[in-house]
């Protein structure tokens, strides 16, 4: 299948990265590169561009897209939580912008094998990064009723995960769960007909499986940082997220870099020494415009969030 994912909000990040023409930039997402493209059509001569993304299939995808600009663009399959390292090994200390793309790309969510969807029954695997071990069938047939609810609970926000943990526990004594069907089917009776919140039964779990699967909210959480001290002075960093845990977890990163402050409100100057990292530009975060949200459903939970490196 092609690589296709839609890129969300583009306009509005193309215009908040601020591209100067001979800058540094990085996308930790690559994707199907269709941020990228856009970002590399706006280099002059001395610009580069460096894309990161752990699947295989989306590095593959990003090089025949950008196959008109090898003079300009790097591509490297890691984890974005490695951005850091992986641009020390490039000999880059500072760059210009950087860009995250949250989303699921409608590639991964579209191709059976993947196991990201439960419009499909498939094996059950949400693996970003097809190397790793872990899969959503080991969590699902091997973490504890406890575990399961945990993590139903807190990435999926579901009200009805400590009975859906129950039933896929019970399930999977009487048979391995190996499917996504399968799991989808009991997902639906642990959860009553009236009493279902928006959109599909299984959306919520399935979130939460992939979260886990992925160790999403770790990674952009001990990411962030890092990010930020890889910004020039001026630099910006623009996270597109897809559902409040992502959300809320850049929002308050972004929140701590501007106001690191620790010391008591009635003192009357800083002691502590923690000075501010920058500007956070998007007081509320950026959303679809109407018109997107027509063209494409998938970008109705997005939110657009940027950070400005101070002047040092």
């Amino acid at each position: 299948m092609e690589f296709k994912h839609y890129s969300v909000m583009l306009g509005e990040t193309l215009e908040h990265l601020n591209i100067q023409p001979d800058g540094i930039y990085v996308d930790g997402t690559l994707g199907g590169g269709g941020h990228a493209l856009e970002v590399v059509k706006r280099l002059g001569a001395k610009g580069s561009f460096y894309g990161i993304d752990q699947d295989d299939a989306a590095i593959a995808a990003a090089g025949a897209r950008l196959s008109g600009y090898t003079d300009k663009i790097t591509l490297i399959r890691s984890n974005y939580c490695n951005m850091k390292a992986v641009m020390e090994e490039q000999g880059v200390s500072k760059v210009n912008g950087i860009l995250l793309d949250l989303g699921v790309s409608s590639y991964q969510l579209d191709t059976l094998e993947r196991g990201f969807s439960y419009k499909y029954d498939t094996a059950l695997d949400m693996r970003m990064d097809r190397r790793q071990t872990l899969t959503a069938r080991e969590i699902v047939n091997q973490y504890s009723e406890m575990e399961l609810f945990r993590i139903i609970r807190d990435y999926g926000e579901d009200k009805f995960a400590k009975n859906i943990a129950k039933h896929i526990v019970a399930a999977r004594a009487k048979q391995p769960i190996e499917t996504t069907g399968q799991l989808t089917e009991i997902i639906k009776a642990a959860i009553p007909a009236k009493m279902r919140q928006d959109g599909h039964p299984s959306k919520r779990t399935f979130q939460a499986i992939r979260i886990e699967c992925n160790h999403e909210l770790e990674v952009l959480k001990n990411s962030l940082e890092d990010m930020i001290e890889l910004l020039q002075p001026g630099g910006r960093l623009c996270i597109i997220t897809f559902h409040s845990l992502e959300d809320r977890i850049v929002k308050m990163a972004f929140k701590d870099a501007e106001s690191p402050c620790t010391c008591p409100p009635h003192f009357p100057v800083c002691v502590c020494g923690k000075k501010s990292k920058g500007t956070v530009i998007t007081r509320k975060p950026i959303l679809p415009s109407q018109e997107e949200l027509e063209e494409n459903s998938r970008s109705k939970s997005a939110k657009l969030r940027v950070f400005e490196k101070s002047m040092e």
